[in-house]
Order: C-alpha cells, then sequence, then structure tokens
C-alpha cells in the first residue's frame, strides 16, 4: 500500500502527492476551502492525518512542495537544512515526532539544538496531528531569545508592541496613545507604527519623532515604523535613525514578489541597518510579519494549504536572525480564517510552528469585524499564547486600531495576560518600568498610582 494512502472501514483514500496529503490532513478552514484543496469531508481530513502520521520525515527532504528550480523559498530550505541537527530525528515518522516533541527528553535545551534540522513543511506536518494543548505544551518548552536593546524571549517574560496608530499620522495623537501604553507597561518588543502616509519623507518623520522620545526618557526598547523595506532603505539613506527593518512576508517566493520584495533586497536592507550600529546589547534588528492567506491571496500557494505556506515563511524569517516575528492571524479576513475556533487553532499553529524552527515568535490576537468572532475569542486565544510562551502580543489603544480598522488587543489586555499568568517584561524594560514608578513592588505586575515626574513635566510644558 502507497505511504500516502489510509483506509476507513471499508473506503481506502489515496492522496496524488505530499502536497495534496498536506492540505488535507489540515484542520477544518475558510481558505483552503476557497483554494480547493481542503479535505472534502471529516473523515477524509482523519485519513489524511493518519496517513501522514506514517510518513518519515526523511519525505520531506526528498519531495519539494514548491519545485527547487522555480522558487528561491525552496532552494533557501533545501541548502539551509542543518543535517547533522536532523540526525537524531531522522528514523522518526511525523507521529513519532509528536509523540517525541511532547516527551520529557525534548526540553528546551534539545529544541534548540534541534531547530536547524526542521524543515517548515516537517513543522507543518507535526502541527497537523496534534491537538491545541500539545501546540502549547511544545511551544511552551521552545525558548528563542534575541536582543536589540533589551533581551527579549527570557523565560517568565511576555513582551509587547505598543501600536500608536493614528488615521492622519498626527504627531500628538500618536504621543498620547504613546504614553497611554508606557502607563499600562507596554512597548518593551517595540514602539512600531503603521504609517497613515507610506513614503520616505513621512517615515523618516515618524523615525526621528520616536527616536526622540525613546532618547529623551531614556527607554530600553526599539521604534520601527512598518513601512516597505525600500522605504527603510531610502531613510537609512537619508540619515534617519532607524532601528529595526520591517517587512511583510510569505512562504513562496510568488507571494514575496507580490510585495515587491526578495531575499536578496532583504539582506541589502539587514546590512544597511547594521551598518548604523544602534542596538546597544544585541544585533536582532529585522522585524517581519505573517499570517495565513497571504499566498493565496496573491494567487501563489501553488496547490498547498495556507498554514503550509505560512510555515515556509518562517525559513524566510530565520534567515535573517529577526528580533521579532509575529503572525498577524486573524487580519486577513473570514475568507481565510472563518470564525474564532478557526482563528484560535491558526494562532497556537503558527507559534508552535515558528518556535520550533527557532525563531522569537509574537501573535497579533486580532479579528476583522466582519469575521464570526469577538473579544471573548480574543481573550481566549491570548490565555492560551500566554500559556504557550508566546514572545510579544500587540497593544493598541482600546484594543481597535482606527487606522487600520480591525480589533486587536489592548493595553489592559497585555496588563491582564501578564498578571494572571505571572508574566514581567523584559527585564531591562521592566527595571525602566519601576525606575519611573510606572511598576511598583517586587516581583508582581502592579501600576503605580501617580503619573511619572518627567511626564508630568513635559504636560506641564503643553498647557
Amino acid at each position: 500500500m502507497s505511504q500516502l494512502s489510509h483506509v476507513v472501514g471499508s473506503h481506502t483514500y489515496t492522496f496524488s502527492s505530499l502536497r495534496e496529503l498536506l492540505a488535507k490532513a489540515s484542520p477544518a478552514r475558510s481558505g483552503d476551502y476557497l483554494a480547493g484543496v481542503a479535505a472534502g469531508s471529516s473523515e477524509e481530513r482523519v485519513a489524511a492525518q493518519m496517513a501522514l502520521a506514517d510518513l518519515p520525515l526523511t519525505t520531506f527532504l526528498n519531495e519539494a512542495v514548491v519545485p527547487y528550480e522555480s522558487d528561491e523559498i525552496t532552494r533557501l530550505i533545501v541548502d539551509s537544512h542543518d543535517d547533522a541537527a536532523f540526525a537524531p530525528i531522522r528514523h522518526l515518522t511525523v507521529g513519532a515526532l509528536r509523540d517525541w516533541l511532547l516527551s520529557d527528553e525534548a526540553d528546551t535545551a534539545a529544541l534548540a539544538r534541534l531547530a536547524p534540522g526542521i524543515t517548515p513543511e516537517m513543522a507543518a506536518a507535526v502541527s497537523k496531528v496534534m491537538r491545541i494543548q500539545d501546540l502549547v505544551l511544545v511551544a511552551r518548552k521552545c525558548r528563542v531569545v534575541t536582543r536589540f536593546r533589551n533581551t527579549i524571549g527570557l523565560p517568565g517574560t511576555l513582551s509587547t508592541r505598543l501600536q500608536p496608530n493614528h488615521p492622519r499620522d498626527d504627531a500628538s495623537g500618536i504621543a498620547a496613545s504613546l504614553f497611554d501604553g508606557l502607563m499600562y507597561g507596554c512597548g518593551d518588543a517595540v514602539i512600531g507604527i503603521n504609517p497613515a502616509t507610506d513614503n520616505v519623507a513621512q517615515v523618516a518623520k515618524l523615525v526621528t519623532m520616536l527616536d526622540e522620545i525613546i532618547d529623551r526618557y531614556a527607554i530600553p526598547t526599539q521604534s520601527c515604523v512598518l513601512t516597505h523595506v525600500t522605504n527603510t532603505l531610502a531613510a537609512i539613506e537619508r540619515g534617519a535613525p532607524v532601528d529595526l527593518v520591517f517587512q511583510s512576508i510569505a512562504g513562496t517566493q510568488a507571494a514575496n514578489a507580490s510585495f515587491g520584495i526578495d531575499l536578496a533586497l532583504l539582506r541589502e536592507a539587514r546590512a544597511a541597518a547594521l551598518s548604523l550600529g544602534r542596538g546597544t546589547v544585541g544585533e536582532n534588528l529585522m522585524y517581519f510579519e505573517t499570517g495565513q492567506g497571504s499566498a493565496l491571496s496573491a494567487s501563489a500557494n501553488h496547490g498547498l494549504d495556507q498554514q503550509t505556506c505560512e510555515a515556509r515563511a518562517y525559513a524566510v524569517a530565520r534567515a535573517f536572525e529577526p528580533l521579532l516575528v509575529n503572525s498577524v492571524v486573524g487580519f486577513m479576513g473570514p475568507e481565510y480564517l472563518y470564525d474564532g475556533k478557526q482563528i484560535t487553532r491558526a494562532g497556537l499553529e503558527d507559534h508552535f510552528c515558528a518556535k520550533l524552527l527557532g525563531l522569537p515568535m509574537g501573535v497579533d490576537v486580532c479579528y476583522t469585524n466582519h469575521a464570526e468572532a469577538d473579544q471573548d475569542d480574543m481573550d481566549v486565544l491570548l490565555t492560551m499564547l500566554g500559556t504557550a510562551g508566546c514572545t510579544f502580543i500587540m497593544g493598541v489603544p482600546g484594543a481597535d486600531d482606527i487606522m487600520l480598522n480591525y480589533q486587536t488587543t489592548s493595553f489592559h489586555d497585555a496588563l491582564y495576560a501578564r498578571r494572571a499568568l505571572g508574566l514581567q517584561p523584559a527585564p531591562e524594560f521592566d527595571a525602566w518600568l519601576r525606575g519611573m514608578g510606572i511598576f511598583i513592588g517586587d516581583g508582581q505586575v502592579q501600576l503605580g498610582r501617580t503619573l511619572p515626574a518627567p511626564f508630568q513635566r513635559a504636560l506641564a510644558q503643553l498647557t
């Protein structure tokens, strides 16, 4: 019997390729139905998962799901694979890998050694045969620490991106949101703005404003304007104080081409930012965002399911030693992830796969207003991700991004997660918060009761 088949009762389900097997083993989601690659029934999905569980891991080294000759992401995956790191699990099947990952033998150190030997397709495959609790438990054991002006990803920490977007890029509006977020302890991952006016002059203006605020208050964090990488390169050429280089990425060459990028351009941007020498405790300075469905939306998924495409994007990120990576999990809408159940599963899959591959993974716990989801769903996902050791989440005023028009997590949500789960900000940022009196007491996350004196003086100057 073929390895790509499985019998359920009197029916034999046969799958024509590794690509089809991966797609039909995926938990149900609207994007895969839209692409025409999903299993036709729950029974077929289970048959695919059983066949996938019996598949040797070495299959993924011998069969490319996107042709090597025509896709630079496939070439990156194949050419950078660490055979020595893979050796301890070479004899395993996908199902046996799941069992090993859940064992005590697979501790934090072992998983760190394994990461270079795992391909994105292997990570996607094993996630498809795991329950939510499996995804949480294994991801929690994966620890990825990165550094620029502070140390992100240490055990017992949860960082936040402070996201003070404004629909007109108004400086006072951005500053108000920024200081509000700082007062809740947000911003240690990055203070990152999605610009409403996306051109080089505006990017340089916003980067300079954020740099002045960080310098004025000696905040141990980094800033980023989430613009296209070519704008960031141009801003660096103009002398702008760029900390992090941002770019949205996807899992196929064609999808990245639709974003106007390739690997060579990302290498150029990283080199340019490194030349500025702005990091104080490390040189991790790339920031990537991803999301299930991006390759399909660009008609560049090559017949793959959206979660396998998403995992391949992590190979791109891994090649650039990023400070931060996050999946904007529900941002693309119900065409790709229909409801809260699908968003929750996808967010935990994304986090698990990226951590298994050795990435500092965060998640934008979010949904669009036309999805069958609400803030209760986001509370569940946020709590599960915090338990799973998620690197960072978003902090947006009121959880409602008035510039991008989607629902995400608020400053208050980040405070909840830290308090409920006993988590702290990055240590350098935590020390700053306590020195400013924003956090008080030892250990427990407790807010101060007065406005820090430097902020009082700044407000007095405005009146």
